[in-house]
């Protein structure tokens, strides 16, 4: 099984696609592995722990068809994964403290002045990270935001 990072699983690993397949070759991928792992469609004489590791694929191929044909799930994976490459590769212009960010308790967001006039915007999940790059939502520019503990 493909991990990425924070070992979550790369759906597009497991279904042998790329991120920049379209749903119908998604799909053709899907259904080969189907093909090749339904309990189904397996040998009679085929030993139970094979039989037990061929089960345990098609139900990791299958989640992996369920988040990747959905365009509102796909989307936000896509995400996942884009944000995961920015914070290993992405060039950090400044660090700021968590503490030093404004709290929006409304809608439970952390943000932070860029000098272009944009915002870095954080969410409270995210900001628990031990440290999170965010990107501007304006320019280029990103910071690495170091968890504090904020006072009550």
């Amino acid at each position: 099984m493909a991990m990425r990072g924070n070992s979550q699983v790369d759906w597009y690993s497991v279904l042998g696609a790329s991120p920049s397949d379209d749903l119908l070759e998604l799909k053709q991928k899907y259904q080969r592995l189907v093909l090749m792992y339904h309990p189904d469609k397996q040998d009679l004489d085929t030993v139970e722990e094979e039989a037990g590791r061929h089960l345990q694929q098609f139900i990791i191929v299958d989640q992996a068809w369920k988040i990747l044909s959905n365009e509102e799930t796909r989307r936000e994976y896509d995400l996942q994964l884009r944000a995961e490459e920015l914070k290993q590769s992405w060039p950090v212009d400044a660090q700021v403290s968590l503490e030093d960010m404004n709290w929006n308790s409304d809608s439970r967001l952390y943000t932070y002045n860029c000098r272009c006039g944009g915002d870095f915007i954080i969410g409270e999940e995210e900001a628990e990270d031990e440290d999170a790059v965010v990107c501007c939502d304006t320019c280029s520019l990103s910071i690495e935001v170091k968890r504090t503990v904020r006072g009550t």
